[in-house]
């Protein structure tokens, strides 16, 4: 069954472990943010401002909605956007900001709600890599209009498949409950434009019982990244004061990327890269191609992820480290 009770269990504890009042199950984290921008009124003839370093759901949610995409450049310690070229990407027809919490770290979300708060800008979080991360005791998806999770297999946390919006906006959240099942108020009454984007109860029950283990799961993350922190004779990810990292991948940079990765599976070690080619290098994208954001340009051309995952031994990661260092 598609929307019963497990599903409204689901989104209230979620919401409660989140801070917000009010959660809204979808079928992925994809269709989250497309529901999330239609229930905040964003729409044709409107800009959302967002980061090219991301999956390209990022930017290809805003595009369903026919809004226009415009990107700025990152903060190339933290891989999020930069605070200080929001301003910049400002136009007269900017609704909204997707900010992503990349790789389970915050952005800073300070200065980016004080922009948002002086020129009458919605925020949108991209947490669907953040489950539990926090900024200054503050979770991901609590701070801005509204935030999407997404529960896929590789997540911090998984329902199998699915995702979740969340909001403190009451009307927010009706209005996504609403699109996210046909646009319906009630019983084959539809008001709205809405779309078959329903979580399963059966998704739901999977995500009551991970999300009793996120915890312990984030901090085999961290524990696992403290490992790395201190043995690895490489650069550690950068985490500043006052927030909690939840290494949903933790990512290094190093020079000639194709012979390290080559090294790593000689070793046995597994390794992702994310992202290669940023969104604004799509071919999607092609009216953003003659763009150019030099550290995220940069970052796409260096950045390897290694094991992290809560499951990985004790070995595995002695393993990990041992071909790290005896990198040449």
């Amino acid at each position: 069954m598609a929307q019963g009770e497990t599903v409204a269990q689901f989104e209230d504890r979620f919401a409660e472990y989140v801070g917000t009042d009010y959660g809204a199950a979808v079928s992925n984290g994809t269709t989250g943010l497309h529901a999330a921008l239609a229930a905040l009124g964003v729409g044709e003839s409107d800009d959302v401002i967002t980061t090219p370093f991301s999956f390209i759901a990022t930017a290809t949610s805003i595009l369903m909605q026919g809004a226009r995409p415009v990107f700025y450049d990152i903060d190339p310690e933290t891989y999020n956007i930069d605070p200080d070229e929001i301003e910049d990407a400002i136009t007269g027809r900017t609704k909204a900001i997707i900010v992503v919490h990349l790789y389970g770290l915050p952005c800073d979300m300070k200065p980016i709600m004080e922009i948002a708060e002086e020129r009458d800008l919605l925020v949108i979080e991209d947490a669907c890599q953040a489950h539990g991360a926090e900024y200054h005791g503050r979770r991901a998806g609590s701070i801005g209009d509204a935030g999407v999770f997404s529960f896929y297999p590789t997540k911090n946390m998984t329902t199998g498949e699915g995702g979740m919006i969340t909001t403190s906006d009451q009307k927010v959240a009706e209005r996504a409950r609403m699109i996210r099942n046909h646009g319906q108020s009630e019983r084959y009454v539809h008001p709205i434009l809405g779309y078959n984007y329903r979580m399963t109860n059966l998704a739901a029950a999977i995500g009551l019982s991970q999300l009793k283990m996120i915890d312990h799961f984030n901090e085999k993350r961290r524990e696992n990244a403290r490992y790395y922190d201190e043995n690895l004779n490489l650069d550690a990810p950068f985490v500043p004061d006052g927030y909690k990292h939840v290494y949903h991948q933790y990512t290094i940079q190093v020079d000639e990327r194709e012979k390290f990765t080559r090294h790593l599976e000689e070793e046995g070690v597994g390794y992702g890269v994310h992202y290669p080619i940023p969104i604004h290098r799509q071919p999607l994208m092609r009216e953003y191609n003659g763009q150019s954001f030099p550290r995220t340009e940069e970052a796409s051309r260096r950045v390897v992820s290694i094991p992290v995952h809560p499951g990985l031994s004790i070995e595995e990661r002695e393993q990990v480290v041992r071909a790290l260092n005896g990198y040449v």
